[in-house]
């Protein structure tokens, strides 16, 4: 550990280098290797189906013209998040099942958190610019493609990644400012904050703060416009006379009122209590859900409540079977 030393009397300040800790472990779920080939098997299919199905549906915005709309330009947004947003924890995750050596450089716990916090903070961004695109398709369809142009739907997915980069960089900064002088083995399976705080010799009390205000502004704005917009939705189904219309609406709001749900409640059930209720062991769990398993079930509760995702994914089948066919 290097200290420099500059004063005159007894104004003397004393700079510490803050990174004695040059590499980091992850102690992850278990020791038991047998336990570990079966969390890597099951893990690896999760992750397969993760780049797969959010791939895929990017894919299907891309290739299928009925699908070129604010609406599928978002979808294809998210899928692409949650796709990134998987891809910055499993790989690494499912080494170090197989590894007896379960180290992170101090650049890649820097680097794993930085995009973890950007892709998460942009997920949560990108969802409530997804229920204000789906109150102005609803409320007045007539000018939704006017009131949604590229001039609207650009911008707020440009200003979530921005969000999401400015949130990621405070927290990052913020963490690995702290001296890391007392243990380097972290009780995750990825570089979260909790756990980094945890193993932290300095005074965490900032840092804590941070998290919990932060997030939770964020997490009120970002619910507050869900709700606003949910709202409006509302009212406008309630004049919707025939059922066809209504339940059209519904199927359409559905699948996002789920991914929001189960996304937002993680969120606030990780990060916005008091640091003396963290149980890590317990938090690890909830952290994979969120980060591992939601990026999973999102192409899932998107493509089988949304009818046109599913004649899109149905013609791409046809064309390629026939062309296949054809080949052969």
């Amino acid at each position: 550990m290097s200290v420099l030393t500059s004063g005159l009397g007894p104004h003397r300040i004393q700079f510490k280098n803050a990174t004695e800790v040059t590499m980091f472990t992850l102690v992850g779920f278990t020791d038991d290797f047998k336990l570990q080939v079966y969390l890597f098997l099951v893990f690896l299919a999760i992750y397969i189906f993760t780049l797969v199905g959010n791939l895929g549906l990017v894919l299907l915005v891309v290739v299928d013209s009925r699908l070129h709309n604010p609406m599928y330009y978002f979808l294809s947004v998210s899928s692409f998040l949650d796709a990134c947003y998987s891809s910055v924890i499993t790989p690494k995750m499912l080494v170090n099942f197989l590894s007896e050596n379960k180290s992170i450089s101090f650049l890649g716990c820097v680097t794993q958190m930085m995009l973890f916090v950007t892709f998460g903070t942009t997920e949560c961004f990108l969802l409530a610019a997804m229920a204000y695109d789906r109150y102005v398709a609803i409320y007045n369809p007539l000018l939704y493609s006017v009131n949604m142009s590229p001039r609207v739907y650009v911008p707020l997915i440009t200003a979530s990644y921005a969000g999401g980069i400015m949130h990621a960089t405070l927290h990052t900064v913020a963490t690995f400012s702290l001296s890391f002088c007392a243990s380097n083995e972290i009780r995750h399976v990825f570089c979260d904050i909790p756990p980094l705080l945890a193993i932290s010799c300095s005074d965490t009390h900032i840092n804590q703060l941070l998290l919990f205000y932060f997030v939770g502004s964020i997490e009120v704005f970002t619910i507050l416009i869900v709700l606003i917009s949910y709202g409006f939705i509302f009212m406008a189904i309630l004049k919707v006379r025939s059922a066809e219309g209504r339940r059209k609406v519904f199927s359409t709001c559905g699948s996002h009122l789920t991914g929001v749900s189960i996304y937002h409640g993680t969120i606030l059930f990780m990060y916005v209590r008091p640091s003396s209720s963290y149980a890590l062991d317990h938090d690890m769990i909830v952290s994979i859900f969120y980060t591992i398993v939601i990026p999973m079930l999102n192409p899932i509760i998107y493509s089988l409540r949304n009818k046109d995702v599913k004649e899109a994914m149905k013609k791409l089948v046809e064309r390629n079977w026939f062309i296949n066919k054809v080949h052969f």
